[in-house]
């Protein structure tokens, strides 16, 4: 158990670097440019892929930002189960 808590806490303090994040803005950014670049080129082309792929890479950068920081965000770490199992824990009393 005490691993586990030493393990957790490590992972709430290891944060990604705010050089990674910068790289991974101005790499989506490329390639989002690009994408409406080539798209421009064609006026018959479907503007649909640049858009699908505009969307994915939002929805990715997204989820790697939420999962970064646990207790903020929409997806959350929920500590209930730890709250129950120090609740179940017997208590030894010195005498």
């Amino acid at each position: 158990m005490i691993d586990n808590q030493a393990k957790r806490l490590a992972e709430l303090r290891n944060q990604i670097p705010a050089e990674i994040l910068i790289a991974l803005f101005a790499i989506a950014s490329a390639s989002c440019g690009f994408a409406g670049y080539a798209s421009r080129l064609d006026p018959l082309r479907s503007r649909l892929p640049a858009v699908m792929i505009a969307t994915s890479v939002s929805a990715v950068i997204f989820v790697i930002i939420d999962l970064d920081s646990p207790r903020a965000g929409l997806l959350k770490e929920d500590v209930r189960p730890m709250i129950d199992l120090v609740a179940g824990l017997p208590v030894i009393k010195d005498e």
